[in-house]
């Protein structure tokens, strides 16, 4: 997972020695990767985590393609890592990969004050804006309209749930009778919980957090944290404040099994049974097969979100520093078409964010046997198809992180008032958009 406003995403790959020796020795970008002896032309591409070109064998195929052109890949596991470098090496002008990753979390900052120092890649040849989603398009593009990254994957949100669980507590088990349950509207999910707690199996819950929840909730509203003038409104904001309202019932009415996500409590509460439903995008279903293990094999399924929200993604660009631009270029327009884009989802399930990929066998005919044979292609890209166009903000991870990191977390874990959450939780915030 390649997010930076809850885990980094992808995490369930991200601890493979092989990616770990990378990030060691690759660190940063080699300046001196360029033209070898032989006369060929190694374009590096800088990434953070798995972006899953190497495993799905772009790489190997554009080399092939391309006789002449060698790619070197330089990946860093963590965008908290990874994004501060790319920062540096930009205000340097060197240090630069020729291809560089930017995290949907971080490219509002890029588009509004790093904009200058990427090339525009929306005239580049093979690009066509109406080839991706349009609110991907307009993530990386700036107000005068250059694209400073072209758009990878998404995360569309759906619900993973336990069936087992489910069937215990008197509840449907079939995906399309449980997307009838909470369809349009995720107060239905928690009147669900509720219905839930009362025939409970021994020792569960509902949902994993109510930080998850309110994560869930808010990432399906276009303004969250700022409105589309750059204005913050966290304050008062329809998507912060139903998405508290719901979490906050949620962690009250002890539907929640009170876990901070990505930590290894949560990890245990998969293969344990802890809870029956979780909020899942595409890149989470590895994460959840590892953690439950072979004992959940067929009891997790998948169904659709009660609104459509965006969980991670990402862009590539290329530096005007970068050493081989013409090249780096025809590289990022190539990695990201959708052709390549559908590869990559049946490498690892990344759902693409050009609608073209989504009828291509490898998206359209996707189905998930871990989670009971799902169309996980067919589900998730339903749920992109309906993504709003979401507006974002130079702050937005520390924002999301001060409400489900510091204000909920004090009302689920610590037992505080939800008036002395909120408070703790606008502190925060305060804190973060005057630093």
């Amino acid at each position: 997972m390649r997010s930076g406003s809850t885990p980094p995403r992808k995490l369930v790959i991200l601890t493979t020695v092989a990616a770990l020796g990378a990030a060691l020795l690759a660190g940063c970008a080699d300046d001196s990767a360029g033209d070898d002896a032989e006369g060929e032309t190694t374009v590096t591409v800088g990434t953070f985590g798995v972006f899953g070109y190497q495993q799905a064998g772009l790489y190997k195929e554009y080399e092939k393609l391309h006789p002449g052109v060698k790619i070197k890949e330089n990946v860093i596991e963590r965008n908290d890592a990874y994004y501060p470098q790319l920062l540096t090496h930009l205000a340097a002008g060197s240090g630069l990969s020729d291809v560089q990753a930017i995290e949907v979390g971080n490219i509002n900052e890029v588009v509004t004050t790093q904009a200058d120092k990427f090339e525009d890649l929306s005239h580049a040849e093979g690009v066509d804006k109406s080839r991706w989603l349009d609110w991907k398009w307009a993530q990386a593009t700036t107000e005068d309209g250059r694209t400073v990254g072209l758009g990878t994957d998404i995360g569309p949100t759906a619900m993973c749930y336990r069936k087992d669980l489910f069937r215990k507590a008197g509840l449907p088990t079939q995906r399309e009778q449980v997307g009838r349950l909470w369809a349009g509207d995720w107060r239905k999910y928690v009147d669900t919980g509720a219905s839930y707690m009362k025939k409970a199996p021994q020792g569960t819950v509902f949902m994993d957090s109510a930080a998850g929840l309110f994560s869930a909730v808010y990432n399906g509203y276009a303004e969250r944290f700022y409105d589309s003038g750059g204005k913050l409104i966290y304050r008062d904001s329809p998507a912060v404040k139903t998405a508290w309202s719901l979490a906050i019932r949620a962690a009250e009415e002890k539907m929640t099994a009170r876990l901070k996500q990505f930590e290894k409590p949560w990890d245990q509460a998969f293969a344990n049974g802890r809870f029956a439903t979780v909020a899942c995008a595409p890149w989470m279903l590895g994460y959840i097969k590892e953690k439950a293990g072979a004992a959940a094999e067929d009891k997790w399924d998948v169904a659709p979100a009660p609104r459509p929200g965006n969980w991670g993604g990402s862009f590539v660009g290329v530096p005007k520093a970068a050493k081989h631009k013409a090249e780096a270029v025809k590289l990022a327009v190539w990695l990201s078409a959708p052709e390549q884009q559908a590869k990559v989802f049946a490498a690892q399930a990344s759902i693409p964010s050009t609608p073209a990929a989504y009828d291509l066998p490898e998206v359209k005919n996707a189905r998930n046997p871990y989670f009971g044979d799902a169309p996980t292609g067919r589900i998730f890209s339903a749920a992109a198809r309906r993504i709003p166009t979401l507006v974002l903000g130079p702050k937005d991870q520390q924002i999301g992180n001060a409400f489900t990191d510091i204000g909920i977390l004090q009302v689920e874990q610590q037992g505080k008032s939800p008036a002395a959450g909120w408070r703790a939780a606008l502190k925060e915030v305060e804190s973060a958009v005057d630093g």
